[in-house]
C-alpha cells in the first residue's frame, strides 16, 4: 500500500490541499494566538484599572476616618466594600508591615514579612523606596483553591494634615505611612478567557474546515476534474487518436488549455500526415532515385539498398559490398566506407569497373556516416552515381576544346577575350600579329585600349560599352600607315567568367577599293553632268565675251566710255567670273577623293550645294524643282562630300525616271517635277527626293540597292549609284528606303539620327 507521502506526491489535488490547508492553518493559528493575547491583555488591563480605581476609592473613603482616627468607621468601610463580588482581601498595612485593618478579622494586628509579597516592592532596598510604578503595584498569584488572584498595593503617603495634626505623631520626614492592599479574584475572568479561547479555536477550526472544503470542491471541480479529462485526451492523442476532443465546459484557462490540446492534436495529426507522406516520398525517392545507394555495417555487409542497386547487381542476402559491386573476395584497397568509419566524415572517390555486360563503367562514390542517439557510428551510407556518359562527354569535350583552340588560333581575323570592366586582354589568337605586329604572349595581360591612339582611348572605351559594332576604327601601325578596322563586340563565357569577345576585321583594303569605286562613280557623275556644266559655264563666258566686244568696239572707234557704263560692265564681268570660279571649284572639290571620317553636318546645306551643281541639268530638261525644307533642321553625323554625291545620284535617277516616263507618254501630259523635302521628328532627320517618273515596282524594291542592279536600258547606267549611296548612308548611321510617290513616281528617303547636343 503506498504511503501518504507517495499519494500526496502523485496527486495535485492533495498537494494543493496540503499546501493551502497548511498555510490557512498557520494563518488562523497566528491570528488566534495574537487575538487571544490581545483579549487577555485587554481583560487584565480592564481588571487592573478597576482594581486601581477601587483601591483609590478605599484610600479616599478611609482618608477622613484615618484623619479622625475613627477605627470602627474604617473597619466598617472595609467590610462594606469587601462584600462586592470578586473582592478577596482588603488590608491596610502600617509602616512596620502590621495589618491594622482587614476584611478578615483574623489578620488584624498580624505582622507580615516586609521582604515578602506586596511589601517587597518598596522594601527591596534600604531605606525603602517611596515611589513605585503602576506595573510594580500589581501582582498576580494563585489561591489555595487554584484560581488566580490579582493584588494591587498602593502606598499611603504622609500628607501635611497628618504631620501637623495634634492627634497624630507622624513626623514630616516620613513619606509613606503605610499601604492599602486589595486582592481580587480572577476566576471569573479566567473562565471568560477560557470560554473565549474555546470559541476562538472552534471558529478557527470551522473556518479551516469550511475553507478547506470550499477549496477542495473548487479544485476538484475546476482543476482536478478538467485535468483528468485533459490527461484522458492527451493519452488518446498519444495512442494516435489525434482528432480526439477534450470536453471541458469552462471558459477559463482550463477550457483554453483543452482547446489548445485539441488544436495541438489536430496540428499533430496534420504534421503526422505530412511526415507520413514525406516518409513515403523519401522511401520512394530512396527506391527510385537514379543512382545506387547502399547502407553497410562495419564489416561492409549490405544492410539495405535501393531498387537501382538491386536491378544492377542482383545482390544476395548478406552479401558484402565489394562482392556485389566487383565480384571481389576482399574489400577494395581505397575504400571510402572504411575511411568514414575511421574518422566519421564523408568521403569521395571515383571508381572504374566493368559492368555485367562487359562495358567499362565509371562511378562517383560518396559516403556519409549514420549515427545512433548516442552519436556512435553504426552504419555508413554509400551513394554511387554512374558518370560513364559524363566521362565520355569529357573526352569529347577535351577533343572539342582542342579543336576549338585550333580553330581559334587559326582564324584569319584577330580575336580577343577581354575582361568586361578593365578591358584587360585575357586571351587572343595568333592572327593578332598580322594586324597589330605583336606576338600573342606580349598582348595577354595588357589593356586592349593600349593598341589605339591615346586621344581616342576614352572614346573607344565608351563606344565599346554602349555598342556592339565599331566601324572604321583608325589605328597607326608600326610604319605609320593608317589602318581602318571594324570591331565586333559580344558578351560571352570564357573559363567560367563573363568576358567580351572582340573580333577585328582589317577593312583598309576594302575601304581603299570602295574609295576607288566611289571616286569612279564621282567621275561618272561628272561625265553625266558635263553638258549641264558646260552650259552653266557658257552663260558667264557669253557675258564676258559681250562685254569684251563692247570694250573693243569702243576702243577701235576711240569713243569714250562713260564711267557708269564702265562700272556696270565691270561688275557684270566680275560677278560672272566669280560664278564660273565657284562652279569650277565646286566640281573640283566634288571630284576629289574624300576622307571617310564623319562630322556633324546640316542636310539643308548639303542639299543646296548638290543642287547648285545639278540645277542647270534640270533646267535644260525643263524639270521643275519644288523645295519643302525645314529651316530649323538639326545636325546629323555624316561626310558632307559623300552625302552630296548621294543626293546627286538621286537627282540623276529622278531626272532619268522623268525622261523615261516622258518618252512613253504623249508630250505635255506627264508632269516633270522633283520635290526636295527635309523633315524631322523626335529622333531622326529625313531627306526625301521625290520624282514624277514611272516609280519603282513593288517586286524589285528589295533589289534596287544591290550592286550592278539597274532598271535602265543598256548603256544608260552601271547599277552602282544606288548601291554606293546605300553604303554611304549606312556609314553615316542612317538608312535609305524607297516608296511610292502619292502624285506618281518614286520617293527615295534618307533617314539619319540627330546629333545629341550636350
Amino acid at each position: 500500500m503506498p504511503s501518504l507521502n507517495a499519494v500526496i506526491h502523485k496527486s495535485l489535488l492533495l498537494k494543493l490541499l496540503v499546501s493551502v490547508g497548511s498555510l490557512l492553518l498557520l494563518s488562523l493559528s497566528v491570528w488566534g494566538f495574537f487575538n487571544f493575547r490581545y483579549m487577555q491583555k485587554k481583560m487584565v488591563d480592564n481588571i487592573t484599572a478597576g482594581t486601581l480605581r477601587l483601591s483609590n476609592t478605599i484610600r479616599l473613603g478611609t482618608h477622613y476616618a484615618m484623619m479622625l482616627n475613627a477605627r470602627d468607621d474604617i473597619r466598617q468601610i472595609i467590610n462594606n466594600i469587601s462584600k462586592q463580588h470578586d473582592i478577596v482581601n482588603i488590608r491596610i498595612y502600617n509602616k512596620q508591615g502590621e495589618i491594622k485593618f482587614s476584611n478578615q478579622d483574623a489578620e488584624i494586628d498580624t505582622v507580615t514579612n516586609i521582604k515578602n509579597e506586596a511589601c517587597y516592592i518598596c522594601h527591596r532596598s534600604d531605606p525603602p523606596v517611596h515611589q513605585v510604578s503602576l506595573t510594580e503595584m500589581v501582582r498576580t498569584f494563585r489561591s489555595d483553591g487554584g484560581h488566580r488572584l490579582m493584588g494591587v498595593i498602593i502606598p499611603v503617603y504622609n500628607e501635611p494634615g497628618c504631620s501637623t495634626d495634634a492627634c497624630h505623631v507622624h513626623p514630616p520626614d516620613k513619606k509613606v505611612l503605610g499601604a492599602i492592599d486589595l486582592v481580587v479574584s480572577l476566576e471569573k475572568a479566567d473562565r471568560e478567557l477560557a470560554r473565549y479561547e474555546r470559541n476562538l479555536v472552534a471558529l478557527a477550526i470551522f473556518i479551516f474546515l469550511a475553507t478547506s472544503a470550499m477549496i477542495y470542491f473548487f479544485i476538484y471541480r475546476f482543476v482536478k476534474y478538467p485535468i483528468i479529462r485533459l490527461i484522458d485526451g492527451t493519452r488518446r492523442i498519444e495512442r494516435g487518436d489525434f482528432a480526439a476532443t477534450v470536453e471541458v465546459d469552462q471558459a477559463d484557462e482550463m477550457g483554453q488549455l483543452a482547446k489548445a490540446i485539441h488544436q495541438m492534436g489536430t496540428a499533430i495529426d496534420r504534421k503526422q500526415s505530412e511526415l507520413n507522406k514525406q516518409r513515403d516520398q523519401f522511401q520512394s525517392l530512396f527506391e527510385m532515385v537514379p543512382c545506387v545507394i547502399t547502407v553497410q555495417d562495419r564489416n561492409y555487409r549490405l544492410i539495405s539498398y535501393n531498387r537501382e542497386f538491386a536491378d544492377k547487381f542482383a545482390p544476395k542476402p548478406g552479401d558484402y559490398c565489394y562482392c556485389a559491386y566487383k565480384g571481389r573476395t576482399e574489400k577494395c584497397v581505397d575504400c571510402p566506407v572504411e575511411a568514414t568509419f575511421a574518422d566519421g566524415r564523408s568521403h569521395y572517390s571515383e571508381e572504374t569497373g566493368v559492368d555485367k555486360d562487359g562495358s567499362v563503367k565509371h562511378w562517383i562514390v560518396r559516403t556519409t556516416p549514420i549515427r545512433d542517439k548516442s552519436g556512435e557510428i553504426v552504419a555508413a551510407m554509400e551513394m554511387n552515381l554512374d558518370i560513364s556518359e559524363r566521362k565520355q562527354l569529357e573526352e569529347k569535350l577535351e577533343l572539342s576544346e582542342k579543336k576549338y583552340h585550333a580553330i581559334f588560333n587559326n582564324i584569319p581575323n584577330p580575336v580577343f577575350a577581354l575582361e568586361i570592366r578593365s578591358l584587360e586582354i585575357l586571351d587572343c589568337n595568333k592572327s593578332v600579329r598580322t594586324v597589330f605586329g605583336m606576338r600573342r604572349d606580349r598582348l595577354i595581360g595588357t589593356c586592349f585600349l593600349d593598341l589605339f591612339e591615346p586621344d581616342e582611348r576614352e572614346t573607344m572605351a565608351f563606344r565599346m560599352a554602349t555598342t556592339a559594332v565599331l566601324n572604321r576604327v583608325r589605328r597607326m601601325d608600326a610604319d605609320d600607315r593608317l589602318r581602318y578596322m571594324d570591331i565586333r563586340i559580344s558578351p560571352s563565357e570564357y573559363t567560367g567568367q563573363r568576358v567580351l569577345l572582340v573580333t577585328i576585321s582589317d577593312v583598309t583594303k576594302r575601304l581603299e577599293a570602295e574609295q576607288q569605286l566611289i571616286q569612279a562613280s564621282k567621275m561618272a557623275t561628272l561625265g553625266e553632268m558635263a553638258a549641264g556644266v558646260a552650259h552653266e559655264l557658257n552663260q558667264p563666258l557669253s557675258v564676258i565675251k559681250t562685254a569684251s566686244n563692247f570694250f573693243m568696239r569702243k576702243l577701235k572707234k576711240k569713243e569714250p566710255i562713260r564711267n557708269e557704263i564702265l562700272m556696270t560692265m565691270s561688275e557684270e564681268i566680275d560677278s560672272h567670273v566669280e560664278r564660273a570660279t565657284r562652279i569650277i571649284n565646286h566640281m573640283r572639290q566634288f571630284g576629289r577623293k574624300s576622307d571617310p571620317n564623319l562630322a556633324p553636318v546640316l542636310l539643308n546645306e548639303v542639299l543646296e550645294r548638290a543642287f547648285e551643281i545639278f540645277s542647270q541639268q534640270l533646267k535644260v530638261r525643263g524639270i521643275d524643282v519644288k523645295w519643302r525644307t525645314d529651316p530649323d533642321l538639326p545636325q546629323v553625323m555624316g561626310n558632307s562630300s559623300r552625302l552630296e554625291q548621294v543626293i546627286i545620284n538621286l537627282l540623276i535617277n529622278a531626272r532619268d525616271a522623268i525622261e523615261e516616263q516622258s518618252d512613253q507618254t504623249p508630250k505635255g501630259e506627264t508632269p516633270r517635277m522633283i520635290d526636295l523635302i527635309t523633315t524631322r521628328n523626335t529622333k531622326t532627320v529625313t531627306l526625301s527626293v521625290c520624282d514624277s517618273g514611272g516609280g519603282v515596282p513593288e517586286p524589285i524594291r528589295g533589289k534596287i540597292f544591290e550592286p550592278f542592279f539597274t532598271t535602265k536600258k543598256v548603256g544608260k547606267g552601271t547599277g552602282l549609284g544606288l548601291s554606293i549611296s546605300y553604303g554611304i548612308v549606312k556609314e553615316c548611321g542612317g538608312k535609305i528606303d524607297v516608296n511610292e510617290n502619292p502624285g506618281g513616281g518614286a520617293c527615295f528617303n534618307l533617314h539619319f539620327p540627330m546629333v545629341k547636343t550636350p
